[in-house]
C-alpha cells in the first residue's frame, strides 16, 4: 500500500470534497480522485459514498480512517524529528498567521532576515483558522488564540490593544447619541466560522444585538470597510496608525489579546525553525512597542 493513497484518502475524508482535497494538496481533482480508487481497489472495498453534494465515508471507510491517522500520526512524528535535527539553518518553513499580522509585520520585517538567513525559504500561510502542527500543515504559528491541545512549545510574545473604529465621514453622518457609542450606527461583523476571535467574541457578548453592515472572514477586508464609511469594527491599534480613523470605543474599555508564538516541541531544536523563531520574536515582535506591551509595562 502506498502512503501517499492513504494520504489522498485523509483528505477527501476530513472535508467530504475532492475540490477542497485537492486545493489543500495542490493536485488536480482528477489526481485525487485517481488515487482514492487505487486505495479502494487494493483494499478491495468501498472507502466513500458518493452524491452530489460530497463524499461520505462508509462503515468500512470510518474503519480505515481510524487506521490512517494512526499511520498518519507515527510517519509525521518521524519527519517532525527527523526535521529537528538539522544543525545548520537551511531549508523551508512554514509559518502559519493572520493576514494581517503577515502583511503589516512579518513581510515589512523580511529584508534583514533575509540577508542573516539566505537559505531559509520562508513559507507564509494567512489563514485565521489554526493550521495542524501535528500533521506538518506548518512548522510554527504566530497567532491571537492560543492552541489548547497538541505536543506545543508555547510562548507569549506579544499582545495587540483593540479599540472600536469609524471613519471621520462615517461618524459624521452618523453622530454621537448620549451614552449609546453605537447608537444609529453598523457594525461590521466577522462571520460565523470566526466567531472564535477575540473581536468577534468582544462583540457577541458586549453588544449582541447591534445592527450589522457587512459579514467578512478577514480583517483586512473589515478594515477597508470601514475606510469606505460602511460602519464601525473593532481593530487593533497598530493597524490604524496610516488611517484618519477615530476611536468610538477605546482600547482601555475593551481587550487585550495575547500574540501567542507556537511550534511543534519536535521541531524545537531546528536550527531554522528556532531562527524563524527568534526573528518573529525579536525583530518583528519586541521592535514594535504597541505590540511588545513595553507601553503598558509589560
Amino acid at each position: 500500500m502506498d502512503w501517499n493513497d492513504l494520504r489522498y484518502f485523509l483528505a477527501v475524508a476530513r472535508t467530504s470534497s475532492l475540490t477542497l482535497a485537492s486545493t489543500n494538496l495542490r493536485v488536480s481533482q482528477s489526481t485525487v480522485s485517481r488515487r482514492v480508487i487505487e486505495l479502494e481497489e487494493s483494499l478491495g472495498m468501498t472507502l466513500f459514498q458518493r452524491h452530489q453534494t460530497g463524499y461520505f465515508l462508509t462503515d468500512e471507510g470510518r474503519e480505515v480512517f481510524r487506521q490512517a491517522e494512526l499511520v498518519e500520526d507515527s510517519i509525521m512524528a518521524l519527519q517532525r524529528s527527523a526535521a529537528g535535527l538539522d544543525s545548520k539553518p537551511t531549508g523551508t518553513v512554514r509559518l502559519a498567521t493572520s493576514e494581517s499580522l503577515a502583511t503589516d509585520l512579518v513581510i515589512p520585517a523580511l529584508a534583514p532576515f533575509r540577508g542573516l538567513y539566505p537559505d531559509i525559504c520562508l513559507e507564509i500561510i494567512t489563514s485565521t483558522a489554526t493550521a495542524e502542527l501535528d500533521r506538518r500543515e506548518a512548522d510554527i504559528a504566530l497567532r491571537v488564540v492560543r492552541p489548547a491541545r497538541g505536543n506545543l512549545k508555547v510562548r507569549r510574545v506579544g499582545h495587540m490593544a483593540y479599540s472600536v473604529y469609524g471613519s471621520r465621514d462615517y461618524l459624521e453622518r452618523h453622530p454621537y447619541v448620549e451614552g449609546e457609542p453605537l447608537g444609529g450606527r453598523h457594525f461590521i461583523a466577522w462571520d460565523d466560522s470566526h466567531a472564535h476571535l477575540p473581536a468577534a467574541e468582544w462583540l457577541a457578548r458586549e453588544h449582541p444585538g447591534c445592527k450589522i453592515a457587512l459579514v467578512t472572514s478577514s480583517l483586512p477586508a473589515q478594515i477597508a470597510a470601514v475606510r469606505a464609511g460602511l460602519g464601525l469594527a473593532v481593530v487593533p491599534d497598530f493597524l490604524t496608525l496610516k488611517d484618519d480613523f477615530i476611536r468610538v470605543i477605546p482600547n482601555d474599555q475593551m481587550f487585550n489579546a495575547s500574540v501567542w508564538l507556537v511550534t511543534h516541541a519536535d521541531l524545537a531544536g531546528s536550527a531554522r525553525v528556532r531562527a524563524v523563531a527568534d526573528f518573529l520574536s525579536e525583530q518583528v515582535m519586541r521592535s514594535n512597542p504597541e505590540l511588545s506591551g513595553r507601553w503598558m509595562g509589560a
